[in-house]
């Protein structure tokens, strides 16, 4: 069988754990705290890029991505050393692709020209509302006025630049959503990623939805509407889905997320970073310690800093499955059996083919429009097997 990675792509992940506020809805592994000495996280991040060269020489290194937490609060002397030690590290491919997540705040705009001359090629910006009203209500300390022009600003030093959008928010109707969605059209240049605001146990809004106090989210069929609306409208402005919450221009897809969704390898660097890489044929899952502090002081230390285990066959063609079939590519049958050992049951995808949840193409099995709605109903039927 070929080796996973060359499946997939081969990435790398850095995390940065550091925000200048917490957002609400953010269940990601991000803190607020006033003094991140640079020089101490850089050297961190240069020591585990070693560490992770020496354990996977010599491939061919696809993707780099910055996330956080906040990136662009990151010094661009940092991102511009790690890139270099990584240069160094890995033989990279020619079009190597480096996002770099931001926030549309005025400081970090200022860095972009930085950040590009450092060889950030793509930026992803959490612009997450375009009216000041909601963005209050989602703990953005952006203004809409701020993200423009952090928006234009990036354009000047990046081809590529992508932004978020929440929808489904309180209060949201249809319509409204629609017309944000078209002015985020207006604006955009070849990727949009528009996430439904889902209410995550431990953060601010899911102790306030637990007492009740999150008041106007909208229902199944108004949320259910608003996907419609998104895919009709991303379409017909040349962004299709290319999967589930993620749009772009043909062949302007991130790479990065690529590499995820097609169950490559890839290294995840940083407090909570989860990787998965194969090593002597084996694949491994690895995440690294949540806590910031733990995390710094074991890298400094040379001590362990993650928790490795291999993957059994069953269990990669289900996260090969999971992943997979969220891309309007789908995946390979005969992928998911060379990792199982079994296919999938031909009943089950007859069944979910009948009732309109996927198709399958030759060897290649694709959920439906329809079947993207449901989608973690139809992995469940198929897993279930």
């Amino acid at each position: 069988m070929t080796d996973d990675w060359q499946n997939g792509g081969f990435g790398l992940y850095i995390h940065w754990p550091f925000c200048e506020a917490k957002c609400p809805y953010c269940d990601f592994n991000s803190h607020v705290t006033r003094n991140i000495d640079q020089n101490r996280w850089k050297r961190a991040y240069l020591s585990e890029i070693e560490r992770y060269a020496e354990m996977l020489p010599n491939r061919v290194l696809n993707t780099v991505y910055f996330g956080g937490g906040t990136p662009s609060l990151m010094d661009p002397s940092v991102v511009s050393d790690v890139l270099e030690r990584i240069r160094k590290s890995w033989p990279v491919a020619n079009d190597l692709e480096v996002t770099l997540e931001a926030n549309p705040g005025s400081v970090e705009a200022g860095r972009f020209s930085a950040y590009a001359d450092a060889g950030v090629s793509r930026l992803s910006m959490g612009v997450q509302a375009l009216n000041d009203a909601d963005l209050r209500k989602l703990g953005r300390i952006h203004s809409v006025a701020e993200a423009y022009q952090a928006f234009d600003i990036a354009r000047k030093f990046f081809n590529r630049v992508s932004f978020d959008l929440i929808y489904a928010r309180q209060d949201q109707t249809v319509e409204a959503w629609r017309s944000e969605l078209k002015e985020a059209l207006s604006m955009a240049v070849d990727h949009l990623s528009l996430y439904q605001l889902t209410i995550e146990p431990g953060t601010a809004f899911g102790e306030r939805f637990e007492r009740g106090k999150l008041r106007g989210l909208p229902d199944d069929d108004r949320s259910g509407d608003m996907y419609e609306v998104t895919q009709e409208i991303c379409g017909t402005a040349g962004l299709p889905a290319y999967e589930v919450s993620n749009h772009a221009k043909p062949g302007a897809e991130s790479r990065h997320n690529l590499v995820y969704w097609r169950y490559g390898d890839y290294c995840g660097i940083g407090p909570g970073a989860h990787g998965r890489i194969t090593l002597d044929g084996q694949r491994h899952a690895t995440e690294a310690f949540w806590q910031p502090g733990k995390w710094l002081a074991g890298v400094e230390a040379s001590e362990k800093v993650e928790d490795q285990s291999a993957i059994g066959g069953q269990d990669q063609a289900d996260e090969y499955l999971m992943m997979g079939l969220r891309l309007t590519d789908g995946i390979d049958a005969r992928r998911y059996k060379a990792m199982s050992g079994n296919d999938l049951s031909a009943n089950t995808l007859t069944r979910l083919e009948e009732i309109g949840m996927i198709v399958q193409d030759r060897h290649y099995i694709r959920a439906t429009a329809g079947g993207r709605m449901v989608l973690n109903a139809v992995i469940k039927e198929l897993l279930s097997d």
